[in-house]
């Protein structure tokens, strides 16, 4: 039986963020949203507004890959269900709720190291604006616009 979007949602939460505290999770949370809500380019084409097919459009959430550079991923979605703390953070967000300082970022990152880069992802459509715990925050370039 496939997730409710609100499931999958927490799921994601858990998966990409669980480990950030909450504010790392409402700024993963905040980026989600604002894929689904951007008025233009690659995720608006895309994802068309629908929570669901941003968070399954193919490649974009490495907890949706069952293989990671070769490898087996143990850290999917579907490893462990969300616990109350991910729906309370699934409901904020759905809500309309956005953590200060992430703004209208479309992309994170986990760099696992001390510099976040200038530019993600690779074609350079999104820049640096805001680290949040271990995840680096990007805002739309004018590039992005252009997908």
């Amino acid at each position: 039986m496939p997730f409710s979007a609100r499931e999958l949602f927490a799921r994601l939460i858990k998966c990409e963020a669980g480990g950030e505290g909450e504010a790392g999770m409402k700024a993963v949370a905040t980026v989600i949203m604002n894929r689904v809500h951007v008025s233009g380019g690659q995720y608006l084409r895309t994802g068309g507004g629908d929570l669901r097919r941003v968070i399954e459009e193919p490649g974009e959430f490495t907890c949706l890959m069952s293989t990671v550079y070769g490898e087996v991923n143990p850290q999917t979605i579907w490893a462990t269900p969300p616990e109350d703390i991910h729906y309370a953070v699934a409901d904020w967000a759905l809500a309309g709720n956005q953590l200060q300082g992430v703004d209208q970022s479309l992309w994170y990152y986990n760099p696992f190291r001390p510099v976040c880069a200038s530019l993600f992802p690779r074609n350079g459509s999104g820049s640096l604006h805001n680290r949040v715990r271990d995840h680096c925050f990007y805002l739309p370039t004018a590039r992005y616009w252009e997908t």
